[in-house]
């Protein structure tokens, strides 16, 4: 090897270094960059949606479509309002996302099932209560394919996937909701009577009475079995423990709060529409004030959350707990429409 050729081994050597060195800062940069973007877009997809009015916006979408807002329109059309913020909020659709950064999103994801779950049931009332005039009557055609359709699980990813499903289940309220409004469509209709709104108050309560006690297990519970009190000749399947213990595993606590959150949001609207196209209802029943403290117990689960985590003190400890705040709201709006029902079944 000549004395040339060993002079500019170093050099060759000394670039591919430097290139490779060049090679690892760009990546370094581009990586830390898509942490950047992630952490930015979980920042501003994380907010909860903007409430609106479910009167409001329905009239305004009933002058838009010349339509009438008929005893009904303002509950159905909440109900399509609420899917379609499900679908379409910041972000779009979250459960069933498999790439970053829904997937690391877990908080949303559980707001999203407590909406839907109150989408699914209102779906349930609807087709077997409200558009009802008997127990032997046909239940409607779009709303016996929504309520299957929102029933659809929330987290596949394709094939089909839980957007697609939902989207077709709002194509079929819609079709309901044209026909609601229209004078020469005797077939889709909705009763506007007590009996029907006790019916979907009670899955509410139950609804509420289920989030109201998986909160309150974020302490731990020790409480005597009544899963058979006051029956004397009841039965159970398997015998079960004289003292049950609750309590949610840590790293469930902020999903089990941001369930209910999402429920109580969905809750609000649909209340506020029931108030309107129940309105005649309640007030004979002089059950209208008791309906509105409901919703303002509810409202209060929406108020701003001032810490980065959903803290779990004890129950009089130095710290807050986020999940008994919110058990305390929703128990109080649970025995408020425990006696709403009772103003309900009176003659």
């Amino acid at each position: 090897m000549s004395t040339e050729e060993v002079a500019e081994q170093p050099a060759v050597s000394h670039g591919s270094g430097a290139y490779i060195k060049g090679k690892a800062k760009w990546l370094l940069g581009a990586l830390l960059a898509y942490v950047v973007i992630i952490l930015a877009l979980m920042f501003f997809w994380s907010g909860d949606p903007d409430s609106f009015s479910p009167v409001k916006v329905a009239q305004q979408h009933a002058n838009e479509h010349q339509r009438d807002v008929v005893p009904g329109y303002v509950t159905v059309h909440t109900t399509v309002e609420l899917a379609e913020t499900l679908l379409h909020k910041k972000g779009g659709y979250f459960s069933n996302d498999v790439f970053p950064p829904g997937v690391i999103m877990d908080d949303v994801p559980e707001w999203e099932f407590g909406v839907l779950q109150q989408l699914r049931d209102m779906a349930l009332a609807l087709r077997n209560d409200f558009s009802r005039s008997q127990t032997q009557s046909q239940d409607d055609a779009d709303l016996r394919e929504a309520h299957p359709l929102l029933s659809f699980a929330n987290d596949s990813w394709m094939l089909p996937s839980s957007e697609s499903q939902y989207a077709q289940a709002i194509v079929h309220l819609r079709s309901y909701l044209d026909r609601l409004s229209d004078e020469d469509d005797a077939d889709a209709q909705f009763y506007a009577r007590a009996d029907n709104l006790a019916s979907y108050l009670t899955l509410v309560e139950k609804q509420l009475g289920n989030f109201s006690q998986r909160l309150s297990a974020s302490v731990g519970q020790v409480r005597l079995n009544t899963d058979l009190s006051d029956e004397p000749t009841a039965r159970q399947s398997t015998p079960g423990n004289r003292l049950v213990v609750t309590r949610t595993e840590w790293m469930q606590i902020d999903n089990e709060f941001y369930e209910a959150r999402g429920a109580c949001y969905a809750l609000i609207h649909l209340l506020k529409a029931v108030q309107h196209d129940f309105a005649p209802v309640l007030e004979d029943k002089n059950a209208l004030v008791s309906l509105r403290q409901i919703i303002r117990e509810l409202e209060n689960t929406q108020d701003p959350i001032w810490s980065p985590v959903i803290l779990n003190g004890g129950g009089f400890g130095a710290f807050a707990n986020h999940s008994l705040v919110m058990a305390n709201y929703i128990s109080r709006a649970s025995a408020g429409l425990s006696d709403l029902r009772e103003l309900l079944d009176r003659g």
